[in-house]
């Protein structure tokens, strides 16, 4: 004799199980992302130094540009952790202080560029044929500048510090996005809903924010993590050429400037080591982050 499970559509006492076709779509794409282990690892990493370089005023004694004569190109000790600079200032404060720097760099750039990335998109998609031509052929222009030159030119013309570091980024940073956010929207405007909106006399304002903006989210979340890792490299790039942000303001960039200098390379090591590998590891998990977003993101992870 077979018994079989009740049907739950005929008994109302079985109460059905939900699985992974019953929850939203941020909730699966959230699964997906706690499911890569190496956005985990990468959140692991990420969230301790984020703390440990808002915080660090509170909990360590030395500030960044504190001058200790009697720590001269001192080794890492019981005082200083990660041992002083050749001016006596202790190297883990400017190293926090530095990843302060670079951080507040970089989500700014990010912001700036997102926000230009967005509008210029979002108008050569919505306001039509020539609107779209010329604004296309502008950001084609900017795309073909060499991006190294294009970055030295802009840093010489705009100067050293944290805004016009700023600046410099972002205005570097946003014509891909602009052309993902028109690839979006030009299918988006198609959409009955959208037409529907233009018939009944939506304005370029309602179609931006109110229809373009949350059916981007997703472009602009998984962009913004990965432009951050590579904006922490401008930043550091830009500040190791003298470009940057200028001591004795303290980044991670012009730390390893020191590393230019042979005594500092060959006789005090933890100067621009400790540096280097915060550097390569805060990019690394920022970018482990950026492809479990947009793995988490994907439409077609709900096929496979």
């Amino acid at each position: 004799m077979t018994i079989t499970a009740p049907d739950p559509k005929i008994d109302p006492t079985v109460v059905p199980t939900a699985g992974p076709q019953n929850k939203g779509p941020l909730r699966r794409a959230l699964d997906r992302f706690f499911e890569n282990r190496a956005a985990r690892a990468g959140l692991l990493i990420v969230v301790p130094i984020l703390l440990a370089v808002s915080t660090y005023s509170l909990w360590w004694p030395f500030s960044p540009n504190a001058i200790d004569l009697r720590a001269i190109n001192k080794g890492p000790s019981a005082i200083h952790w990660l041992g002083s600079d050749g001016v006596g200032r202790d190297v883990m404060a400017r190293l926090l202080q530095g990843g302060r720097i670079s951080l507040l760099v970089a989500v700014c750039s990010v912001a700036i560029s997102i926000v230009i990335g967005f509008l210029v998109g979002a108008v050569a998609s919505f306001g039509g044929r020539l609107v779209d031509g010329t604004v296309m052929r502008f950001v084609d222009l900017a795309m073909t500048l060499p991006p190294v030159i294009f970055l030295l030119v802009l840093a010489s013309i705009a100067g050293t510090g944290i805004a016009p570091t700023i600046l410099v980024i972002s205005l570097l940073s946003w014509p891909v996005l602009s052309r993902m956010v028109r690839a979006r929207l030009l299918e988006l405007r198609e959409r009955d809903f959208v037409v529907a909106a233009r018939g009944m006399g939506a304005g370029l304002p309602h179609l931006l924010f109110r229809h373009g903006l949350p059916n981007c989210i997703d472009i602009l979340v998984v962009y913004a993590t990965l432009q951050i890792a590579n904006a922490i490299l401008l930043e550091a790039g830009l500040s190791f050429l003298g470009l940057g942000i200028a001591p004795p303001e303290a980044s991670w960039g012009n730390m390893l400037n020191l590393a230019r200098s042979t005594v500092v390379l060959e006789q005090y090591p933890w100067q621009w080591m400790f540096p280097g590998a915060v550097l390569v590891l805060t990019v690394l998990a920022i970018n482990f982050i950026g492809d479990g977003l947009r793995d988490a993101f994907d439409p077609r992870s709900d096929l496979n």
